[in-house]
């Protein structure tokens, strides 16, 4: 049995219309590990492959993205008619412009700042509380270095 046959009966990861960023890095690994990226990010590469294998890559591309979003993003992508269609879609009406995510970035780096040590909670606790922030504001292009995180938890 191939080990990666298992893999395809896996759910892809769910995009609701929130943390689009998040969703993009999971179900980009989702797609490469399925071999179905190049539908997305490159078209012409597909066009050399015979058409009805094309074909097929396209169609189980377009399955997967169907299946990770939620009922009311699948509403607004059904009609779109390609693979690439879909993904530039949902990056233009979900990731945001740059003034977006600069805002998303600030507010989140607030929120980090204003994280304190609560003494009914563990150092471990409040270390995943800061790593889950600085993992979102990476998330959205911005750097958060390790040793002013590291300095906060100090």
């Amino acid at each position: 049995m191939e080990g990666g046959s298992n893999f395809s009966a896996m759910a892809p990861p769910v995009f609701d219309g929130d943390n689009y960023q998040m969703w993009v890095v999971r179900m980009k690994t989702y797609l490469e590990a399925l071999d179905l990226w190049e539908a997305v990010e490159n078209p012409t590469v597909a066009q050399i492959k015979s058409q009805k294998e094309k074909k097929i890559k396209k169609s189980k591309a377009k399955t997967c993205l169907f299946a990770a979003v939620s009922p009311m993003v699948f509403t607004r992508i059904m009609p779109l008619k390609s693979v690439k269609e879909i993904w530039d879609y949902l990056k233009v009406e979900y990731e945001g412009d740059e003034r977006i995510r600069g805002m998303q970035t600030l507010n989140l780096i607030r929120e980090f700042e204003l994280q304190r040590m609560k003494e009914s909670k563990s150092v471990k606790e409040y270390s995943d509380r800061l790593l889950s922030i600085a993992n979102k504001v990476r998330l959205l292009g911005f750097v958060l270095k390790d040793s002013r995180i590291v300095e906060k938890l100090l």
